[in-house]
Formats: C-alpha cells, structure tokens, sequence
C-alpha cells in the first residue's frame, strides 16, 4: 500500500482517540466491559506492527489468556480474532486492545506478531487478494452474455409496471373512498399491498407503502401527512409509468427511487475522506448502515450504504474522526450522494479536518434546490457552522449565533442521547454541527466545539 504506514503514523503519535474506539462497540455492555480492559493490567506480549496489526494476550477467568488481534488498516474497518467464546464483534478483548493502543503510553510496543497473529493476519491478506481477483473474474464473466442480462431487465421491467399499475389503483380506491377510511383498514391492507410490491420486484415502492400504513392514527395532521406521501407514491409511479419521457439524469432516479440501484460505474475519485457519522437502523428483516465521507481536497460529501441481516451488524465499521485515503466510484442518479469504496492507500488515521459550515437560512435553500432532482428526497448532508443549540418551548432547535435563522431538530434528534451531548459541548457557545436536514427539520449526528477539537458523534 501507498502513503504513510501504520509504523509511521504511531511513530508520528497520531492516535486513535477513547471515543472512536468505543464507538465501535456493539452495545452498550460491551463498551463498559471494554473500558474496563483498557489498561496494561490484564494484558501482556501487546504489540503493534507496521503491517497495521494490534496484539496482545488478556487475562481471563481460565487458565490460558485469550489471544487477541486487530487488524487496523483493513479497509471495511477495524477486523477483530479473538480466542475468547464470545459471539460479539468486536468483543470487550478487542475493545480493551484498542484502548491500550489508544493510549499511547508504551504499553503497545512496535515488533514482530507472534506465529498466531501473523497466520491470521496473512490468511486475511490471502483472503482478501482471493475476493479481489474473484470479483473481477466474476464481472468479466457477468457481462459475457449482454442479451440475457437484456431480457432479464426487461421481465423485471414489466413486473414493475404491472405493479406500479397495480398501486395506481389502490391509491384512486383509497382517495375515493375518502382518508378517514384508512384508520379503520388496519395496517394489515398496507402490508399486502408492500408484499404485492415485493412480488412485483420494485422493492423502493414496497418500502413506501409500508411507510404509508404507519401514518393514519399517528397523531396530530395525519391525513394531512397521509395525502401529502400518497401523493409523492403516486408522482413516482408516474414517473415510472412515464419514464422514457423524463430527462435522463431524473429517469436514473426514478429507478433508483424504484429499487433499481444500478451498479456504482462513475469514474473513481481519490481524496483524503473524513468520516463524518455512522449509525445504523434496523427493522424486522435487515439492518442498514449508514457512513457520510467529506472529501478534504473535492468539497464533495458521500455516502457509504451498507445491510446486515437482522441481528447482524453490516460493515464496514469506520469511526467518526477518521480519514482515509481512498478511492470512490458514484452511484447513477441526478444528485445521488451514494458512493461504493475502492482502493484504499493508507490505514484509516485521524486528522485535523472538518467541513465548511453553512448558515440554517443555507442549508434549507441546499436542501430545496436538491428537491429538483429528486422529489422523494427526505433530506441532504449538510454542516452547520457557529450555530447554537436552543429551547423553542418544548422543542429545540439550532439557531445561528446572531440568533437571525434557526432550524428546529427533527422528533427523532429530540428523543436522542446525542442532543444533551450537543447541549453540553456547547454549554451556549457556538459549534459546528454535521447531519441530515429535511422537510422534518435538522438531525445533528456529529459536532465539533469552536476552535480546534475533536468531532463528537450523536448518534
């Protein structure tokens, strides 16, 4: 790999910080269990190489200690082997490893891995290598047949259609019936439309749908909440329906909007990416997570989207703070910020950066022009500069620092922990605050305090 090593990095002492590290644990208890192994107590033969591998031997409650490695500079984020029976990734061995690290102290000397880090650290690399080449083998094969993949498209095309058709109706029963009459239906009549959907192959509308049966009864203006996404359910299947009469930047939307992704074929783009949040959501059948990038020398803010199968956390796992010097290639759509990520150059390292800030009149014009594009659009990436977080009755909202404009949070950022987090880093001064705003108002997902310091995630 090109760039810095890992030896370089520490050598440098440039260092993972407690919070990134803890961000990575998969629950709470973990991170307490964790934090508890982070001193050089349990531990013994720790060490680092510059090969980006951490090692050491814990205590345990057994007679043998468990043997621990961490591969750093993998680039879907940290991988984790550990001798302990625990089933979670990372486990509190990992967790407490890393924090050792962290700490810069000594307590991680540079060296040689032992035998039984550098046999999994190589059958990684091989592994890895082995994907690589099979990856490519498989796309060169993938398009050895262009009129299968044609026909193929097209039977799927035609599925959608009919169950765009399909929706079309069942939205012109419900408007005709009249709203209220959706209180009384149950969401039991929206899932089997969703699970007609599924069945039709347009997985986008399906996820709508299943959206619309949790309106009625929600409280306060449902119907009006109801109309409003019926109508935007009812342009997308238009524009469908419609689509060889659309421009072609928002033709590759509407398939997306669909459940068409396409593949991620834009040129790749090579820059200095700052992880700027992560957080997952999750329901019965998947969990996805979500990882915005801003590119240092570009300007350009990107998005990693990756699932999980329920119970499964997907990856890769990068912490906010850090930078990587990587390669990303673009998604189709007009305006579509979701990249894939390529070659990476460099372990993930932190670094002094952060995003140009917007004012709140700002991002709400980003966001309106960005509705152009893409009408189903809930929100856009933005960063707020010198704003300050601030009670509006029973509400908060963040309002620039000479109190001119304000963006109120969304109810979800209101029943988060990372608000009071928000509310303490600023303790009423100004801050830059990164995350998501929409029609719902802002969600702050990471901060930074003014001046120099680190990034805070709220997620």
């Amino acid at each position: 790999m090109g760039g810095s090593t890992f030896d370089d990095m520490t050598q440098q002492g440039v260092r993972w910080s407690a919070d990134q590290v803890l961000s990575l644990a998969p629950d709470a208890a973990s991170r307490k269990a964790g934090s508890k192994l982070g001193a050089a107590g349990p531990w013994s033969e720790a060490g680092s190489c510059g090969e980006g591998t951490v090692w050491g031997l814990c205590k345990g409650s057994g007679s043998k200690p468990y043997r621990t490695v961490v591969d750093i500079a993998d680039a879907s984020g940290p991988a984790y082997k550990c001798s302990c029976p625990s089933r979670k990734f990372p486990c509190k061995h990992a967790l407490g490893l890393l924090l050792l690290w962290a700490g810069g102290d000594g307590a991680v000397p540079a060296g040689q891995p032992p035998e039984w880090a550098g046999e999994w650290i190589e059958g990684r690399r091989k592994r890895a290598q082995e994907k690589q080449s099979a990856g490519a083998a498989g796309s060169s094969s993938g398009s050895g047949d262009p009129e299968a993949a044609r026909r193929r498209a097209e039977r799927r095309a035609e599925r959608i259609t009919a169950g765009a058709t399909e929706l079309e109706q069942r939205l012109a029963d419900l408007l005709r019936g009249g709203l209220a009459g959706a209180q009384s239906t149950g969401y039991g009549m929206w899932e089997e439309t969703a699970a007609r959907m599924v069945d039709a192959q347009a997985s986008g509308l399906a996820a709508r749908v299943r959206e619309l049966g949790a309106i009625p009864s929600s409280g306060p203006g449902w119907p009006v909440r109801l109309l409003e996404e019926c109508a935007l359910l009812h342009l997308l299947d238009q524009g469908w329906l419609r689509r060889e009469r659309l421009p072609e930047g928002l033709a590759t939307t509407v398939r997306s909007r669909i459940g068409l992704t396409g593949s991620a074929d834009g040129p790749p783009l090579r820059d200095r990416w700052l992880v700027l949040a992560q957080y997952d959501t999750a329901d019965a059948r998947l969990t996805t997570r979500r990882i915005w990038l801003y590119g240092a020398e570009s300007g350009r803010t990107a998005l990693l989207l990756s699932y999980g199968a329920a119970g499964r956390a997907p990856e890769p796992a990068l912490p906010v703070g850090l930078v990587l010097d990587a390669e990303v290639s673009a998604y189709p759509g007009a305006g579509q910020p979701r990249v894939t990520l390529g070659e990476q150059f460099a372990p993930p390292a932190p670094a002094a950066i952060r995003p140009p800030g917007l004012t709140p009149a700002e991002a709400a014009a980003r966001y309106g022009e960005a509705l152009r594009d893409d009408p189903w659009l809930d929100s856009v990436p933005v960063t707020l500069g010198r704003v300050v977080p601030t009670p509006d009755d029973d509400s908060w909202q963040l309002a620039d620092a000479d109190g001119r404009t304000a963006l109120p949070l969304t109810p979800t950022a209101r029943s988060r922990p990372g608000l009071w987090r928000l509310v303490s880093l600023s303790g009423g001064a100004p801050v830059t605050v990164f995350g998501e705003c929409g029609h719902r108002g802002f969600t702050p997902l990471t901060a930074w305090p003014e001046g120099a310091g680190e990034a805070v995630s709220l997620c």
